[in-house]
């Protein structure tokens, strides 16, 4: 098979049946095997019963449906676990993304040999002060933090090569950094296509200020997993030695001073550097045991269930 589409949403009912015919014209045009992969993260409208009437229609169409909304990394999860195709585009079901992208994505994958292509929205219609702006401030710090090039980093419409989704791990809201997980996992031909962004159509986005401010923290969180993620010690073991050190060899100090060299001097205890040496000390040992801790939970810990799938079309 040589694609598979997957395709994310929370209600979007309006949508989805000019996404699908669009996206079966550019497919029968380019004579193009295929699936598309609706994931229903739990809609509240009635997506779920037109992804089912669209799959009556086309057997090329599949579906999941979660149980309640578990977010579009979720989503994604579940999708990537089932495609199939050789090639897997990602795009939004909000008819912002153009599937008219969609063959020379292919092409890049296929024949220039990428690991993963991302889209570039150089001419936005969103609101510049609520998604504009932000988006500008986050992925400049994403270049910055990760070391991937890329001036879009959020862009919904990605093509990747099969293998790579099969071996990244996309969790919380990490949504946002495939290509640095992908960087991560040993995916280095990392590439950008400038893509047209068109104006939404139907509803109301779903950003909301809150998703900035994850977006950031989830930065941290992904800059700090690709440093020390299989290796906590060496982060909380190094900080929590260094600090244990300088705090003991502060009490030192102060004990050969009281016993040798002024006996008729302060108590130890009306001393500020006592405390400052017995602080230092004990984030020494719980920063050390932190990274231990890390270690053992890393060693030991089982994939938990993410989310739940209420239905499935085949």
């Amino acid at each position: 098979m040589h694609l598979s589409i997957v395709i994310p949403l929370l209600n979007e009912q309006e949508s989805l049946p000019e996404l699908h015919n669009w996206i079966v014209k550019v497919m029968t045009n380019h004579n193009f095997s295929y699936e598309i992969l609706f994931i229903d993260d739990g809609s509240t409208d009635a997506s779920w019963q037109t992804i089912e009437q669209l799959s009556k229609e086309n057997n090329n169409v599949k579906g999941i449906r979660f149980l309640k909304n578990y977010g579009k990394s979720q989503a994604l999860h579940a999708g990537f676990a089932k495609a199939q195709g050789d090639v897997i585009i990602t795009m939004d079901a909000d008819l912002q993304d153009s599937p008219d992208e969609i063959p020379e994505l292919y092409q890049l994958i296929t024949t220039e040999n990428f690991d993963l292509i991302s889209g570039w929205k150089k001419k936005r219609y969103d609101s510049v002060i609520f998604k504009n702006i932000p988006s500008k401030l986050f992925n400049w710090a994403a270049r910055k933090t990760s070391g991937v090039k890329l001036n879009d980093f959020n862009c919904g419409l990605k093509a990747y090569k099969n293998e790579v989704i099969k071996n990244i791990e996309v969790s919380g809201e990490m949504h946002r950094y495939i290509p640095v997980l992908a960087k991560n996992a040993g995916y280095s031909k990392i590439g950008e296509k400038v893509v047209i962004h068109q104006a939404r159509k139907y509803g109301n986005s779903k950003f909301g200020i809150n998703r900035f401010i994850n977006g950031f923290l989830d930065l941290i969180t992904i800059w700090f997993l690709s440093k020390f993620g299989k290796r906590p010690m060496h982060l909380f073991g190094l900080l929590g030695s260094i600090m244990f050190v300088i705090g003991f060899c502060l009490a030192l100090y102060l004990g050969i001073d009281k016993i040798f060299l002024n006996k008729a001097g302060r108590l130890i205890t009306n001393r500020p550097q006592f405390y400052i040496a017995l602080t230092s000390m004990i984030l020494g040992t719980q920063l050390f045991l932190a990274g231990f801790l890390g270690e053992i939970i890393l060693r030991t810990k089982n994939n938990e269930e993410r989310y739940k799938i209420s239905k499935t079309i085949e």
